[in-house]
């Protein structure tokens, strides 16, 4: 059997509506077919870029339709550290992709403290009065990868006062706020600051499909021009079938009742994971407890080395990510964990975690 996997950040199978998509695609196809066969503009398939617009109240052509968030993430990150040269801010943890590509493109990154509330702003307000160049911050403050946590309202409006003080560029990365289970949802930080400092993004990974690779990107007038230069010169153009069917989707009103049934499947994995731990992890293990999105963070005893545990797992048939993985240069994290419920079954959610204690 498969080993247990609270590694992979996707979609349990059951989420993904393969008729739907495909009928989607096929409806696409036959009312915008030759467009959406042909070469496009670097920015995406026009419909979705002005659907995507209108939600956001700005400008299509501020909208980049993107293969996957990382593709957008590169194009950001290559406009920003040429025109704005110097240290980049991210939370500690943070998602370890986005650490691979800065680390690969010779930036120095900083990571911020968090606690159980996200982003700790006494820590990044410190460190915006240490002087130095700053690039910008890059934060997923809904639902983060991987810890899970959101970054409450009036927090996020003293970010937005520190980023018009400092003069800091944000990238909000947003691909979990849709998938939310409990609580009340928060305005995004693009939304309260007016999209003057902050770049928007967000997926539709974790709400449609994964294997579609549609991330969009909502960027300041100032970086239009730049996204354009650099999607042309990656790829001439996008792939329009996919994102027409994204559009089809939204049009004909399924995107919303598909989003419910998405979130119901991932709700009682969530509540899985955390009764299993919440029944089986020992004294001195602690856990974020998020209300959406598709992780949570777990702190083992200070004596528990994740790395070796994590070795003693695979072997076992269990899987997760060590913490230190989402620090830039594994500068902590050694003795917590990332684990994702959202795709397995409640049963070897269960299963898993049993497993995981056993070891420890």
């Amino acid at each position: 059997m498969a080993a247990i996997s609270f590694a992979r950040g996707a979609p349990a199978p059951e989420c993904l509506d393969q008729a739907l998509i495909a009928d989607c695609a096929r409806a696409a196809l036959e009312r915008d077919g030759t467009t959406i066969l042909s070469y496009g503009t670097g920015g995406g398939y026009g419909p979705l870029r002005e659907v995507l617009a209108a939600q956001h109240g700005v400008a299509a052509k501020r909208v980049f339709v993107t293969t996957g968030g990382l593709q957008g993430f590169v194009f950001y990150a290559a406009a920003q550290l040429a025109q704005r040269p110097g240290r980049v801010l991210v939370e500690g943890p943070t998602y370890d992709r986005p650490l691979k590509i800065l680390a690969r493109d010779g930036a120095q990154v900083t990571p911020v403290r968090m606690d159980d509330e996200g982003l700790d702003l006494d820590a990044l307000e410190a460190e915006l009065r240490r002087g130095g160049d700053i690039s910008f911050l890059y934060t997923i403050p809904t639902f983060q990868n991987p810890s899970g946590r959101t970054l409450g309202t009036e927090r996020r409006r003293r970010l937005v006062d520190l980023a018009a003080q400092y003069d800091l560029p944000i990238l909000e990365d947003d691909p979990y706020g849709r998938v939310r289970y409990d609580g009340d949802p928060v305005p995004s930080i693009h939304e309260l600051e007016g999209g003057e400092r902050v770049t928007f993004t967000s997926s539709f990974s974790k709400t449609v499909a994964p294997g579609l690779r549609i991330g969009y990107f909502v960027v300041p007038e100032e970086l239009v021009a730049a996204y354009d230069d650099r999607a042309v010169s990656t790829y001439i153009s996008p792939s329009l079938l996919p994102q027409a069917t994204v559009f089809e989707l939204i049009d004909r009103g399924a995107f919303g009742p598909n989003l419910d049934r998405v979130r119901g499947l991932l709700k009682v994995r969530k509540d899985a994971m955390l009764s299993a731990l919440a029944a089986e992890m020992p004294p001195g293990t602690s856990w974020s407890s998020p209300e959406g999105g598709y992780f949570l963070w777990l702190d083992f005893d200070d004596g528990v080395d994740a790395a070796e545990l994590l070795a003693r797992a695979t072997e076992a048939g269990v899987t997760f990510v060590r913490g230190s993985d989402f620090f830039p240069n594994a500068s902590a994290g050694r003795s917590s964990a990332r684990l994702a419920f959202s795709y397995e079954t409640p049963e070897r959610i269960a299963e898993g975690v049993a497993l995981l204690v056993s070891l420890l």
